[in-house]
């Protein structure tokens, strides 16, 4: 199995910035793509951005030019530079990500625990 351990969230004023990472470990024969969604109180969880390695992010209308998603293979870590801050990122953070255990096995989604993201006006 793969776990996914997210990290870095926290308290932030407005126009402030947080930096998560995201570990993947466990028995991963190789991956493809990798991402972070969210989750308000009382809304439905949403796509922030997205990374496969070889392509170019994809980010949700909201995340654009303030968010960065970036990767290392060789760590199987995803990271979410959040900058400018807004209230309305409030959200739980969830790290996603594909993975295949083994050659010939199908590719799985595996989710993380997720890290609460609180910014103050």
């Amino acid at each position: 199995q793969v776990q996914l351990v997210e990290s870095g969230g926290g308290l932030v004023q407005a126009g402030g910035s947080l930096r998560l990472s995201c570990e993947a470990s466990g028995r991963i024969f190789s991956g493809n793509a990798m991402g972070w969604y969210r989750q308000a109180p009382g809304k439905q969880r949403e796509l922030v951005a997205t990374i496969r390695s070889g392509s170019s992010p994809n980010y949700a209308d909201s995340a654009k030019g303030r968010f960065t998603i970036s990767r290392d293979n060789a760590k199987n870590m995803v990271y979410l530079q959040m900058n400018s801050l807004k209230p309305e990122d409030t959200a739980v953070y969830y790290c996603n990500a594909e993975f295949k255990t083994g050659w010939g096995s199908p590719t799985s989604v595996y989710w993380g625990q997720g890290t609460q993201v609180t910014v103050s006006s």
